[in-house]
């Protein structure tokens, strides 16, 4: 067991490290110029730069790299925690009444297959250049997944759950609530996940309209100037944070559903 532990913690760590040597290698050959494929050294040399203050400049575009993340990182969680409870409503509606799944189904499949900038534009002309429309974005592209995901699973629970539950009295939103829910909550935890994942692809194109502070508007930035250390910095910000919240959604999905998995 201690062996096979060892195993899995060191995979991960071997891939990185490989992932580090090619990147060293490809840079040190000079094949490309450093603003195509910037040294390690450089995005190190950057992290050191956007987290500290240096003979009066303050991080990048005079905000510290922690609070680019921690203003990125609040508009995600915004925007997912309202398209997760949108979508959870919205899926148990469209899984358990036809005539809801009628009328929405189509309505959540084309939000679904909308790319967010082809509505970013409209965002900002309803709601101005302020959070707001970054908000509404991410909400916007979290909600799909988790009412998918939601709907399936409703409609796949088991119907001796239902008639047990009303043979014992369960009457109204009982039912949804206390016996279709929490028999769908894999299926829901996993559309959660995937819905984190679109707000996170989605924050970018959320803050290339005044989005600095922020990951996405420090990378938007440094792209006009060509800073190729600086967005590559953001992307492995962006990339290790995702990593870190969707092993903490795992951990929550294991508590609140440890059935998971297991007959």
């Amino acid at each position: 067991m201690v062996r096979a532990l060892a195993l899995r913690t060191a995979l991960p760590v071997a891939s990185v490290l490989v992932l580090l040597a090619v990147w060293w290698a490809v840079a040190a050959s000079r094949l490309w110029p450093p603003v195509f494929v910037p040294s390690p050294g450089a995005v190190w040399h950057q992290l050191v730069a956007t987290s500290t203050v240096h003979e009066g400049q303050r991080g990048y575009a005079g905000h510290l790299l922690h609070e680019h993340l921690a203003a990125s990182l609040r508009r995600i969680l915004l925007g997912s925690l309202y398209g997760i409870v949108g979508g959870v409503a919205l899926g148990l509606l469209i899984g358990l009444v036809p005539t809801v799944r009628a009328l929405l189904s189509p309505l959540v499949t084309f939000v679904r297959t909308l790319p967010p900038l082809a509505y970013f534009s409209l965002l900002i002309i309803w709601f101005g250049i302020d959070e707001l429309p970054k908000t509404t974005l991410l909400l916007v592209a979290a909600l799909p997944p988790v009412a998918v995901a939601t709907a399936e699973a409703v409609r796949g629970v088991h119907a001796d759950y239902l008639h047990a539950a009303r043979s014992l009295g369960a009457r109204g939103w009982q039912i949804p609530l206390r016996i279709v829910l929490p028999s769908a909550l894999p299926e829901v935890m996993t559309g959660v996940r995937v819905a984190v994942g679109v707000a996170y692809t989605t924050v970018v194109a959320a803050e290339t309209v005044n989005g600095v502070p922020g990951i996405g508007g420090m990378i938007r930035d440094a792209q006009r100037y060509n800073q190729t250390d600086v967005v590559v910095l953001g992307l492995l910000v962006i990339g290790v944070s995702g990593l870190l919240i969707d092993a903490a959604l795992q951990l929550a999905e294991r508590r609140l559903a440890p059935w998971r998995g297991h007959t």
